[in-house]
């Protein structure tokens, strides 16, 4: 069974930063691609960014673009989040999420495609 587990979320104040990461416990993690999504109260998932399994290929939300960067190290199983310049509408939980199907140089923004979810790691930006 894969796992997931994310930590670094945590209380910023606007303006601030944030490096999230998630671990995966599966044996070919290079060969799969990874996405982050948030979910606010009261509003449905949305696709925040994703990679290949290579690294080579990226994909970011509009709303996030030039301020949050994804990146993976495939020898440590990891997928990072570095959010910077946050907002207070970045203030959800987010979750990191692994794509079975994928080879390693492609990635979907769907939610409905990934195989794996993590338990989720709140991020609070105060204005």
């Amino acid at each position: 069974q894969v796992q997931l587990v994310e930590s670094g979320g945590g209380l910023v104040q606007a303006g601030g930063s944030l490096r999230l990461s998630c671990i995966a416990s599966v044996g070919t993690f290079r060969y799969y691609a990874a996405g982050w999504f948030r979910q606010a109260p009261g509003k449905e998932r949305e696709f925040v960014a994703a990679i290949s399994g290579s690294g080579a290929s990226t994909g970011y939300a509009d709303s996030v673009k030039g301020r949050f960067t994804i990146s993976r190290d495939n020898a440590k199983n990891t997928v990072y989040l570095q959010m910077n310049s946050l907002k207070a509408e970045d203030t959800a939980v987010y979750y990191c999420a692994l794509d079975l199907k994928t080879g390693g140089y492609t990635y979907t923004e769907r939610p409905d495609e990934y195989d794996y979810w993590g338990q989720g790691t709140q991020v609070t930006v105060s204005s």
